[in-house]
């Protein structure tokens, strides 16, 4: 999903001119960045969740040279699908495979 995907909802949904959905798609994405950074925790129903988790000191190998290279400690944010989408992706999958046998 992208900024412009999203202003392309917004303004066909609301009939919104561009430049006012292009700017309340940022606001959206601003919102949504400012409580994964407040809370550590941003949820979508019946989307998911996104999380944010810390990641230990570790070393890692180089894989042009071989060597071990020291990898600090940071976080990330991971996305946890809801149970509802991950049943509706399924259906997809499953929808897309009998398709492609009748073809």
């Amino acid at each position: 999903m992208s900024k412009k995907f999203l202003t392309d909802v917004i303004v066909t949904s609301t009939e919104m001119q561009t430049a006012s959905a292009g700017r309340l798609a940022a606001d959206i994405i601003a919102a949504i960045k400012g409580q994964i950074i407040e809370n550590g925790r941003f949820t979508i129903p019946d989307f998911g969740a996104f999380i944010v988790r810390e990641t230990s000191k570790r070393s890692a190998l180089n894989p042009r040279t071989g060597e071990k290279v020291a990898v600090k400690a940071g976080a990330t944010v991971r996305f946890k699908a809801s149970p509802s989408l991950k049943e509706a992706v399924l259906a997809g999958v499953k929808r897309a495979k009998r398709k492609a046998k009748k073809a």
